[in-house]
């Protein structure tokens, strides 16, 4: 009975909560921002990303053991890291800053299966959580899901083979995977600058402006310590896993068998 009460007190705790009235931040690019021929475009861009990541998420699945239910549990993480919003001073409401995770999914699982698994996330965020939207899936995607990936994949391995400690390698993925998520979001807003109409050279430049005044702004109110505490937290999760499943890595090729 005692329980059957508490869990009943928890429900409505819980419930009461998720009523309470709150401004929402919207996260990634927010729905509304792009065109319709941009929207178009980036779907284009990240299709042959998502469709490979897809094929490649079933092969291993067949060749490593217990592959999936990593997924499952990467994809939760990546899930969770990127629902925390922290509007960005001087966007207006366009986007908002907040962890990747897609560092540490390429890192473990390939680049190409973090794509979709950051696809997965950002679509259930935007149909559910109203957190970046549909109209924006394409250009999130490519700035968190393939950026975020590529970058914090290539991070990592250069640093193994330059002879960093695994700690350091974490921290390296952590970090450049956030750098070029938020260099693929300043892309997607600059590139906006496009709609003005100026002959081609001019709107090359003032969209390129546009764009590393963006970044500055991300990189300077949030996201530069957002990249650093991002990197820290990868850099000892990968650590433990090592020192406690170190088996779980080595099926992975994520570290080489001594």
């Amino acid at each position: 009975m005692f329980k059957m009460k508490r869990s009943i007190l928890f429900s409505l705790i819980l419930i009461s909560i998720i009523m309470i009235p709150d401004f929402a931040f919207g996260m990634h690019i927010t729905e509304g921002i792009l065109p319709a021929k941009w929207a178009i475009f980036w779907f284009i861009l990240v299709m042959p990303f998502v469709v490979i990541g897809t094929l490649k998420l079933k092969k291993k699945k067949i060749e490593v053991p217990g592959f999936l239910p990593l997924v499952g549990l990467v994809g939760a993480a990546v899930f969770v890291f990127s629902c925390f919003p922290i509007p960005v001073v001087g966007l207006n409401g366009m986007a908002t800053a907040h962890p990747a995770g897609t560092g540490m999914s390429a890192m473990l699982l390939g680049p190409f299966v973090s794509v979709v698994i950051a696809g997965i996330a950002l679509f259930i965020q935007a149909l559910f959580l109203a957190h970046g939207g549909l109209t924006t899936l394409g250009v999130n995607i490519f700035s968190m899901g393939v950026l975020g990936s590529f970058s914090g994949y290539f991070a990592f391995r250069l640093a193994q083979r330059i002879g960093m400690k695994l700690f350091w390698c974490g921290f390296a993925a952590g970090v450049v995977s956030d750098i070029f998520t938020y260099m693929g979001t300043s892309i997607g807003l600059g590139l906006l600058v496009f709609e003005g109409g100026e002959p081609f050279p001019i709107a090359i430049m003032d969209s390129a402006k546009a764009m590393l005044e963006i970044f500055v702004v991300f990189m300077t109110t949030s996201q530069g310590p957002l990249c650093v505490a991002e990197g820290i937290v990868v850099g000892f999760a990968i650590s433990y896993v090592y020192k406690v499943r170190p088996g779980i890595l080595h099926n992975l090729k994520v570290v080489k068998v001594q």
